[in-house]
């Protein structure tokens, strides 16, 4: 019944792509909150099968900077600084402002799309758009005033970090961005289902390894994405992850999904280069 309801959900998104990659900032109603809220507390299960035409292309570019390409050929870059080699120029761009990897000021003019995670005069930043297959949303976090200070003391800046969600071909991908600060419930129900988490793993600059892994088993996507890891080791991190998530590290910085192929088993999968 989840199998046919999560497939279902994908083709009728991939039956109303729009057309030429034109935004639609009318908001919409999120298919990866509406299942959640749905079933909630239920841990989503698929079936591999062969890779077809709505195979979603996710390549690790560096430090927090994945490119996500859609079926209908959009290329989003996240956390984008400008600097990764970005396989083309991205139709879309998202940024986060905790210092100057994960954003720029002077981005390519010809970037059709870019989308700050931080909001003018301290207020959230608001996205809810579809550039051609794929709906794109943000859920705000504070941040912290200095990267370096930690503890109850420490000084936020509300809203200064969005949570990005792009939801296509049926599958909901989460890119936590600089997260300085543990999830409450009225985050996890903003963000919905994550079939695909990218998160950081530094345990410094962002959150503490166990911070950050108590997110990871709370979302349970089928999918995590490790990034922003400086040194640290990855088996910090998968020692505190293994038994509940399968390993998988990878030669390529690549690999291509669909709802139809994510894993049985929550997997946390490692590319080339992080």
């Amino acid at each position: 019944m989840l199998r046919r309801m999560r497939i279902i959900a994908g083709a009728l998104l991939a039956l109303c792509p729009a057309l030429a990659f034109a935004a639609d900032t009318n908001p919409r109603a999120s298919q990866c909150q509406a299942m959640a809220n749905l079933l909630p507390n239920v841990v989503f299960a698929s079936i591999r099968t062969a890779a077809t035409s709505e195979d979603v292309t996710i390549r690790y570019a560096g430090h927090s900077t994945y490119v996500i390409e859609t079926p209908d050929g959009v290329r989003i870059a996240t956390d984008y600084n400008g600097i990764y080699d970005t396989g083309g120029l991205p139709d879309v761009v998202t940024m986060n402002r905790a210092h100057s990897t994960h954003y720029t000021l002077n981005p390519d003019p010809r970037i059709k799309h870019v989308l700050h995670g931080w909001g003018d005069n301290g207020e959230p930043a608001k996205h809810s758009l579809t550039v051609g297959d794929v709906y794109i949303r943000n859920v705000p976090t504070d941040i912290r005033r200095s990267l370096y200070s930690y503890g109850a003391d420490t000084e936020m800046i509300p809203n200064g970090n969005s949570i990005f969600i792009f939801e296509v071909a049926g599958l909901c991908i989460g890119h936590l961005g600089h997260l300085h600060h543990p999830l409450d419930e009225s985050h996890i129900a903003a963000i919905g289902r994550l079939d695909i988490l990218m998160a950081p793993i530094d345990g410094t600059y962002t959150m503490s390894l166990d911070g950050i892994s108590t997110i990871v088993r709370r979302l349970r996507s089928s999918i995590v994405l490790p990034m922003h890891r400086f040194g640290t080791p990855l088996s910090d991190l998968l020692g505190r992850l293994r038994g509940q998530f399968a390993i998988d590290q990878r030669l390529e910085t690549s690999f291509r999904i669909s709802v139809g192929t994510l894993p049985k088993t929550p997997t946390v999968i490692v590319l080339s280069g992080v």
